[in-house]
């Protein structure tokens, strides 16, 4: 009992010290580094000065087939990239898991579906999903041109796997950007993430 008990409160720490140190709106997002599907380094510090979205990915989730089957995640992307926006895509998947990608699978898929992020970060060991805490796939955060996490949470109030959602709902993320450009605070800056749980390795 006492050994279980002690592994317990291990498991418990670990928990709310991930919580802890997870990204909190209102406070400078986490930097951090990663590489993309075609190789190259990006840092987020280097993207200061500009609006960034971080989306994570599983593209044999349901709840990610919801928005890219339907058009409507490429459509956001093309939006605001346009704009100047830095859009990163993230797959945390650890090898062998679902949704796990090599940057050749990912490139074919990006094409395939006409995906327009600036990058897909492939984050294989998990280090950018524990740094953010993220949770689901999709989970979207908004970072603004300060370094502050602006957004964090689902990427629309309709948490469903069914495509046909998608026109009645609100998108989180578009309002956050809309909003934070127009110079206002952002009404809804934390909703609970929907979809399939990250793949981590651990």
């Amino acid at each position: 009992m006492k050994k279980f008990s002690l592994i317990a409160l291990a498991f418990l720490v670990l928990g709310l010290a991930a919580t802890l140190s997870a990204a909190k709106v209102g406070e400078q997002a986490p930097d951090f580094t990663g590489v993309d599907s075609n190789g190259k380094t990006h840092k987020l510090s280097d993207y200061k000065g500009k609006y960034v979205v971080l989306e994570w990915h599983n593209q044999s989730c349901p709840f990610t087939k919801k928005h890219y089957e339907s058009g409507n995640m490429e459509a956001l992307q093309k939006k605001w990239t346009d704009k100047g926006v830095v859009w990163f895509t993230i797959i945390s998947s650890a090898p062998g898991a679902q949704g796990y990608q090599t940057a050749d699978q990912e490139n074919s898929y990006m094409k395939s579906v006409h995906a327009a992020p600036t990058a897909a970060l492939l984050d294989s060991t998990g280090a950018i999903g524990h740094l953010y805490h993220a949770q689901t796939t999709p989970h979207m955060f908004v970072i603004d041109p300060t370094g502050k996490l602006i957004y964090n949470g689902a990427i629309d109030d309709h948490s469903t796997p069914d495509a046909s959602d998608i026109p009645a709902s609100k998108n989180y993320v578009s309002a956050a950007l809309e909003e934070s450009l127009a110079g206002h605070p952002v009404t809804e800056a934390a909703t609970v993430p929907y979809g399939c749980s990250v793949k981590y390795a651990h």
